[in-house]
């Protein structure tokens, strides 16, 4: 059974990574309209990730015998200064992220709820990643997006990225 204070965190979580994604698919939208279709992908490709985020965590938790509840989730903006806007946008949000989740951990820790903080462990590792893609996105812009040739050189690296199931989201979904 996860404690009460443990359970309403996490489903605060499931919210964020919710979230995530809508905004992430806002961002792939305006990218597509800006004919920046690699980039779009890219953020799709997110959105579908984000969407899985929230299914682990919703699984994990009527896995351990809590009961998973879906808040509102806010609408995300649809309007952007731009590229750089939004992987500025983007890096900031992953921070948040990975604030989120520390805090939630650091909640297990305290209350000795060692299965939550192992089932966070791998959340942590991920938003290493996430703010690492995110920093280096960034960067990579900044450095070679300010001519046309680079920009089209990123935005065609950028149409590659593929989705991929997360494991994760197979390995709580069993009683979900």
């Amino acid at each position: 059974m996860l404690a009460p204070d443990i359970e309403r965190l996490l489903n605060q979580q499931i919210v964020k990574e919710f979230y995530s994604a809508h905004l992430y698919l806002a961002m792939s939208a305006w990218l597509r309209d800006q004919n920046l279709d690699g980039y779009a992908n890219w953020f799709y490709v997110q959105y579908k990730e984000e969407l899985d985020h929230g299914l682990i965590i919703f699984n994990y938790i009527l896995n351990a015998g809590g009961q998973a509840v879906v808040g509102a989730i806010d609408a995300p903006p649809t309007e952007f200064d731009g590229l750089e806007d939004i992987l500025q946008k983007s890096l900031a949000h992953e921070r948040e992220i990975s604030a989120s989740i520390d805090n939630i951990a650091a909640a297990a820790e305290q209350a000795k709820d060692f299965k939550t903080g192992h089932f966070l462990a791998w959340f942590i590792e991920e938003q290493v990643e996430e703010e690492d893609n995110a920093a280096t996105s960034l960067g990579r812009l900044k450095n070679f997006g300010g001519n046309p040739a680079g920009l089209l050189a990123l935005d065609q690296e950028y149409a590659a990225r593929a989705y991929t199931p997360n494991a994760h989201l197979a390995l709580y979904e069993g009683r979900g």
